[in-house]
């Protein structure tokens, strides 16, 4: 993979582009608000980065990071990324987003309402229950003996390999949890919710703590609905 695109460069998404330069790989920022209000993250990140349209983003990603609110997932355009390996980090937190019915009722996850809208794409879940601060800091090597574990999860085991292999490269182990329908497990108010990546409680004010992947499973197990 040469360049990963990012649709939605804010906490998660800036993050990620920080992690991937840091990896040598080159990333396609974009957000709602237009490519030059991301001309001082761009500055930041170097001649690895470059700013676009969310169009743009999605054309010029090998994989492409989907990291906006769900509330706007329907605006994600879906043409450039037709057979791409998409990574879907959003949450629904209801409050912030609206009432979405079949996630209320516990019928769908977010991915798998990402995944509709992409018909012709193939969605992986990922980043979505880390912490921004504790992901820019628990990168490791691959040999690192504290190298931490973040689960996926997908219906497409090929997608899956490749979110595998860039999420090595920025510096983590992976948990396979199962398909779109089992990323319930890693949603808001989970036991793998930011929580296994803290030192304490609430997770939100605590340093970073690597998480292996005992414990990531023993936490994505312990989900109930």
């Amino acid at each position: 993979m040469t360049t990963l695109g990012l649709i939605g460069s804010g906490n998660i998404g800036g993050t990620l582009a920080r992690l991937a330069v840091a990896a040598g790989i080159d990333v396609v920022l974009s957000n709602s608000r237009g490519p030059e209000t991301l001309a001082d993250l761009v500055a930041e990140l170097g001649e690895r980065a470059k700013a676009g349209t969310p169009e743009e983003a999605a054309a010029a990603g090998d994989i492409v990071v989907v990291t906006v609110p769900l509330k706007v997932y329907r605006e994600v355009p879906s043409d450039p990324l037709v057979g791409k390996v998409v990574i879907d980090t959003n949450n629904y937190y209801p409050d912030r987003d609206g009432e979405f019915p079949d996630l209320a009722a516990g019928v769908a996850t977010s991915s798998e309402l990402l995944q509709r809208h992409l018909p012709r794409s193939r969605v992986v879940k990922a980043f979505n229950n880390i912490y921004f601060k504790h992901l820019a800091v628990l990168g490791r090597p691959a040999d690192a003996p504290d190298r931490t574990t973040l689960p996926i999860a997908g219906d497409d085991s090929e997608a899956k390999a490749a979110a595998t292999q860039l999420i090595s490269a920025l510096g983590f182990d992976t948990l396979d949890i199962g398909g779109a329908s089992d990323s319930w497990r890693t949603q808001p108010d989970t036991p793998v919710y930011g929580a296994p990546y803290s030192a304490s409680q609430p997770f939100w004010e605590s340093e970073a703590a690597p998480a292996d992947a005992e414990t990531v499973r023993k936490a994505v197990d312990a989900a109930e609905r």
